[in-house]
């Protein structure tokens, strides 16, 4: 039996950038009976806590305890110590590595015709500093899940933009996740890092994991899960996830 749940977030346990549904909230609580649930995802903690915990149904600290999450795709972890959330770990970039990732997105973006500033909504923002990454988000946070879904939904755009960044600067990775988003990293801190560090933070072995994303193919961030060997199920949304959720407390 496995130990482990690990989650990608948008498209996986949610509608991009929106909270997670009822359904998919009360089949987490009734997971955190059985197993130590991992959400893993280039979003920063706020928005874990906004569009998760903050849903999950009168969860008890017992339950609490047993959901972990990695946070910046896992370069920072956050853990329930009984009254709150304390990290545990954090490896950010440096602000030299954050300006030189900013600039390089841009110019890329710029070059292709792919900065669209101007569909910002107030207060919104394109480049966002997570600390331990920086993400490109081509209609910003704020903007509609339709609009979202619409600006790039085979990819093709965010992988012309990865390409030319690859060409100004190659000492970084770039990794497709969302709707819009293009995450930027150090080499090695991608889901790899995240999910070395779950192994080690929870004392379990692959073989007891099960991780579910929606982005497995080769460049989506979820990929580096596939390549380390963890058992994987591919979903297309948050509906995938609660059917096979419910097929998996339907077992227990």
């Amino acid at each position: 039996m496995k130990k482990v749940l690990a989650f990608d977030i948008d498209q996986t346990l949610n509608v991009a950038k929106t909270p997670i549904t009822d359904e998919i909230a009360e089949l987490l609580v009734k997971c955190l009976d059985h197993f130590e649930i991992c959400p893993i995802s280039g979003q920063k903690f706020d928005q874990f806590l906004i569009q998760i915990v903050d849903r999950l149904p009168q969860p008890t600290v017992e339950q609490l305890k047993h959901l972990h999450l990695f946070v910046a795709q896992g370069t920072q972890y956050y853990r329930y110590n009984g009254t709150e959330w304390e990290q545990v770990y954090n490896y950010p970039l440096t602000d030299e590595q954050v300006a030189k990732i900013s600039q390089t997105i841009e110019q890329a973006a710029r070059e292709l015709g792919l900065w669209e500033e101007d569909k910002l909504k107030p207060g919104d923002e394109i480049i966002e500093n997570r600390l331990s990454q920086v993400t490109f988000s081509a209609l910003g946070q704020k903007a509609g899940t339709e609009e979202k879904y619409a600006w790039d939904p085979d990819c093709k755009k965010r992988e012309k933009i990865v390409a030319r960044c690859k060409e100004l600067a190659p000492e970084f990775d770039y990794e497709i996740g969302g709707t819009t988003s293009i995450n930027a990293i150090t080499p090695g801190m991608n889901k790899v890092f995240g999910m070395t560090h779950l192994l080690e933070e929870l004392h379990v072995e692959k073989s007891d994991i099960l991780y579910f994303g929606d982005m497995t193919q080769p460049g989506g961030n979820d990929y580096p899960v596939v390549q380390m060997g963890i058992e994987t199920i591919t979903v297309r949304n948050h509906e995938d996830t609660a059917y096979a959720l419910r097929g998996i407390l339907g077992v227990l």
